[in-house]
Formats: C-alpha cells, structure tokens, sequence
C-alpha cells in the first residue's frame, strides 16, 4: 500500500519542477513510510511513497519498463491479488520480469493491453500510468473505489493524488472551498466524482482517466449490473462460502506481519474463521492468525442501547476469538485519549475534509496505531453489510417506502451539522436532484416486480454510496497510521454474484444477511451467528460527552465557525446534561469540532 502523485502539463518542461514533486511527494509519507521517489520527464512529474508489502527489495517505485530510457513509468497503490496468474500469462506472451512485485506485473500488463489492464486486475488498488511514446497518462481505480484518487486541473493537463493535500503541494492548486463543496460535504449523498474542495475531482470507481494532447477521457470499465439468478438456496449459500472464502485465500499473501479486525461481529467472525483455517493450512496447526478489537473504558458499565447499536461487542470478540483460536487483543480507550486535540487533528489531516464521526474515528484512528506495532496488513470485515443487506433500511418497510436516501432515515437532520440559514446551500433540493439521478443508475432486470426492484435499488445505493464514506474512512485512517487494511467482501465476484441475487434468497431466514449467516455455520460460535447487527462501538463515558461540549464551546468562539454554524439549533447540544446527550445531538458537536480544526489547519478560502 502506498501513495501516488505527480501531474502531467504539455505546456511546460517538468523536468524543472524537482521541488514540487518531491513537496506532494512528501504530503504522503504517512501512507509509505517506508521509501519514496520522484521521476521527471519533459511532460511529466511522478511521485510515490511506499508501504512495502510484498517484495521489500524489488518493488521500488515510480516504476519504469526500462531503467535507462523508460517508454512507461507507474506509480502504483494496492494490491492486485491475481497478479501471480497474469505474470504467468504475461511471460507466455513474453514479457520479462526483473522483480517479483505486483508492481511489475501491473506495468507489465500496462505495456500487453494498454488501458484495458484494468479489466484484468482483481484487487484494490489506484495508480498512474505514463506513456512517454503516446504522450498519455492514465488513472486507474479499483472497481469499489477501495483506494483513493484524486485529480484537478493545471495549466496545460492535470495533477493526481492519492489525497488532496498532495495537490495543495502544486503552486496551481490551492484549497478552496465554494456552496458546492460544503452541499456534497452536508448533504451526506456521498457522491461519486465531485469533493468538498473546489476542482479537486475523484476518479469514479470502477473508472478510468486518459489525458493525452487532444484532451480529458473518462469511462467506466466495470458497473454493477443486474442479471438472472439460477441457483437454488443450498447452491447459492455454498457459492457464497466459495466466494468469500476465495477473497480470503487471495488476501492473505504478504511479506510483513499481517492480522485480522475480529469486533465479535458475524461477518469479521466469519471471516476471521477463514482466515485462519487457510493460514493453518499453509503453515501448520499450530499457526495463530492475530486479531484486535477495540473498546472503551467503563463500556460494560457505561453502555446504553441507541440507534445504531444493541449491545456491548468485546465479550463476542473475546468468545469469538477463542472459538477460532486467534491469538487476540482488545485495544481499550479512554475519554482522554479521543479528546486529545492532537489525535482529533490528526483525523481531520487524514480524511482532508470537515465530515467524520468523532469519537468513531478518533478510536478506529487510535486502533490502527496500535495495531501497527506488531502488523503491517489486517483484513476487515467491512462492506458485508452492503454486499448481504445487513442495514434496518432494507427490512424497514418506512425505508422501502421512502422517496430519498434510506441511511437519512437513520442519520437525519438531528445528526446534520446545523449550517447557517443564510448561506442559503438548497440541500434539501439537492438531496431531491441527486436522490432522482442515483436512482437511474440502477439497472432493471426484465420480469422484476416493483418490491423486487426497489430491493435492488436500496443494494445499488449501499453499495455505490454508502459504501464508498466507509471505504473513504477506513483507508484514510489506517493509511494515516501506515497500515494497510485489506477489505474481502469487497472482491467483485462475490460482489456481482450477491447483487444479482434475489432478495427473497438474502432474507431467506426473515433476518439480516442471511446468506452470510448460512454460509458461516460451524465458523463462528452459536452467539455470534446469531446476534443482531451492531455498528462500530462509540464510548458512551459522561466524560466523553463533558469534554466534547467543553471542545464544541471553544470551536464556536472562532469567527469563521460561527459564520458557517447555526448557534441556536447547537443551543440544546451545549445545554444538555453530559449524562443524557442523545447521539444524534452528540454527532453535531463532533461535526462543529471537526470544522473548526478543518478551517485551522487547512486555512481554506471560502468562496460563499
């Protein structure tokens, strides 16, 4: 795992520019801690910072064909798990290797199908290709959008990240931030394509960009679509154990300690399970995968019950852990450590955007810091609940009914930041306009009824919105911590074989994710396969919520923040007994803490 940047302009001479590629490069020394590099062109700058994965000696990047006269130079991100059968393929058409890296195999792939490489990559991963013999680049993303990659216009071409602060490093590109931005940040639609920051774009997952001399390309190489379901329940459940357990056998190569986020939950006991069945397999019955959940202090005796959650996690991962026989550890947190500004402002430097959940990623954030003393990769449970309708929404008959986006059912105006009336942003309408164009994204299946399509269409909107906030978080705040976080059920087969499956088979049980639950029977331990779904754990301490009011009231005495903030719907959040502050009034603070280190750090110009 690691970052990528540089920029392309046919209207100057890069080979000038040795210090601004080496300032974005540096931008991104947290996502590769490990090494870095620049090339120069005339045309093109290339920078790469790397998290050594596989191959320490041999995966050295930018990447070029040829050392003394490249004709193709790659900045990669990722990690493609197929790579050994297309090396084979590419040596029977014969291509040489000079490393055993996924890198090379993607350069080398790059150099056989030019931009089709994509549809022949399995994986996550973002990179840049530039082709000095056709003056092209090209920008490639993963087809769930797992890893990231940003671009914006220069004079003469564009410039490409990995995160937006690396672009901020271009003299061409500062940060700012218009009526647009702060509609996709607020809105929470989680959109495709545009950011919170003025010109600063994202290439579509599943998308791929071509900039050449006769201009901007973009296309998708892979959708979802819909298509027939042939196979009875006891095939499909076994399919799906196939599946997943095929993401988990390809994801568990590397040459660094590697472990597994175990939260007590089905789908990362599950997986989990998999995981070390298939490590024992390769390397004995003694074999020990290591696994990690995190919890709070006082959480036992502080919990209660709210929207999102039902129940306290760590004696499921505890009992879970010992089911599978991990070597686990629990990663307990206190009030003190998720309010240290120092911590909170390295969230916000992560994610590059005003738009969290607080203690949650203050936590996941303090967790993978921990995690990286010992491993490099862990694998997550994440998406399961996209991929095997896991949510409320989908068993809500209000959610069915509802003509916008299911989780605001969930999250709401009470869980909104409350902006200022007078900046006027019309999100409501433009929650409308975008609810309509997310809608005729979703593909039809001939034959399909309207309860069965509307199933499919709350499945494409978890999967191709809600999904990609989550995919957003856990890579920022792990790759903040240089560690990379490997997510299975987001291989697309398993993806594309679950959305063509007929809701009446995923709720075959009348409950949550019923194929996965079937499917890991005899993986995961009676109370665990069957407990209700629980989101990530938040602390529910007094102190939190004390501490939280004292940073929201400081947040506010900052000018610019009161500019952007609505002071009397925050009233009852500040006013609240720290004992008795709901979650929804609690996210807004989060929300007004988040902006006022946002606005600090990054100083944006606001264009309102």
């Amino acid at each position: 795992m690691c970052g990528i940047t540089g920029w392309v302009s046919f209207h100057s001479d890069a080979r000038t520019q040795t210090p601004v590629i080496e300032a974005m490069t540096a931008t991104l020394a947290p996502r590769g801690p490990d090494a870095g590099g620049v090339w120069l062109g005339e045309r093109a700058a290339i920078g790469h910072r790397r998290l050594a994965v596989i191959d320490i000696e041999g995966g050295v990047q930018p990447m070029a064909d040829r050392p003394d006269e490249p004709t193709i130079v790659l900045s990669y991100s990722g990690e493609v798990y197929n790579h050994h059968r297309l090396r084979a393929e590419l040596r029977r058409r014969g291509h040489v290797f000079r490393t055993r890296s996924d890198t090379e195999v993607v350069l080398r792939a790059y150099a056989e199908w030019g931009e089709a490489v994509a549809e022949h990559l399995e994986g996550m991963f973002a990179f840049a290709v530039w082709d000095e013999r056709e003056q092209r680049l090209l920008l490639v993303r993963d087809r769930l959008g797992v890893k990231p990659l940003h671009w914006a216009a220069v004079d003469g071409g564009l410039a490409f990240a990995s995160e937006p602060k690396a672009l901020f490093a271009h003299p061409e590109i500062r940060p700012r931030v218009d009526a647009d931005g702060l509609r996709e940040a607020y809105s929470l639609l989680f959109n495709t394509g545009p950011t919170v920051w003025s010109g600063v774009r994202e290439v579509d997952p599943g998308g791929l960009l071509v900039l050449d001399r006769d201009g901007i390309r973009e296309r998708r190489y892979w959708q979802l679509e819909a298509g027939p379901h042939n196979d009875d329940r006891d095939t499909t459940v076994e399919r799906i154990r196939e599946l997943v357990g095929a993401a988990a056998h390809g994801q568990l190569e590397a040459d660094v300690p590697l472990c597994s986020l175990l939260s007590g939950g089905l789908d990362s006991t599950v997986l989990t399970a998999l995981l070390a069945g298939e490590l024992r397999s390769r390397q004995g019955p003694e074999a020990r995968i290591r696994s990690y959940a995190v919890d709070y202090s006082d959480q036992a005796v502080e919990f209660t019950g709210d929207v999102l959650r039902t129940g306290h996690d760590t004696p499921y991962a505890v009992e879970a852990g010992a089911f599978i026989g991990t070597d686990h550890s629990t990663v307990v947190l206190d009030p003190r450590s998720l309010l240290d500004p120092g911590h909170r402002t390295a969230v916000v430097v992560a994610r590059d955007s005003p738009i969290g959940v607080g203690d949650m990623d203050t936590s996941l954030y303090l967790l993978f810091g921990e995690i990286r003393q010992h491993s490099t990769v862990a694998l997550s449970g994440e998406a399961a609940d996209e991929v095997f309708g896991g949510y409320p929404w989908f068993h809500s008959p209000k959610a069915l009914a509802a003509g916008t986006f299911p989780w605001l059912l969930v999250t709401g105006d009470e869980a909104a930041m409350p902006l200022n009336p007078e900046l006027d942003l019309h999100i409501a309408e433009f929650r409308d306009d975008t609810y309509r164009t997310a809608l005729a994204a979703v593909p039809h299946l001939d034959g399909e009824t309207p309860a069965e399509h509307r199933q499919r269409e709350l499945q494409h909107l978890s999967l191709t919105r809600w999904l990609r906030q989550l995919l957003h978080r856990k890579d920022r705040l792990s790759m903040a911590q240089g560690l990379e976080v490997r997510v299975p059920y987001c291989d697309h087969r398993l993806v594309e074989y679950a959305f063509t499956t007929p809701w009446a088979l995923k709720s075959h049980d009348g409950r949550e994710k019923s194929l996965l639950r079937a499917a890991g029977a005899g993986l995961a331990p009676d109370s665990v396969l069957h407990r209700p779904k629980n989101h990530y754990p938040a602390t529910h301490h007094p102190d939190y919520n004390r501490g939280l009011q004292q940073l929201a009231r400081d947040a506010l005495a900052a000018e610019q923040v009161r500019a952007l903030t609505d002071e009397t719907r925050l009233k009852p959040c500040l006013d609240t007994p720290p004992d008795r502050l709901e979650w929804g009034h609690r996210l807004r603070l989060e929300r007004v803490v988040d902006l006022a280190l946002w606005l600090d750090h990054y100083r944006p110009e606001l264009a309102l």
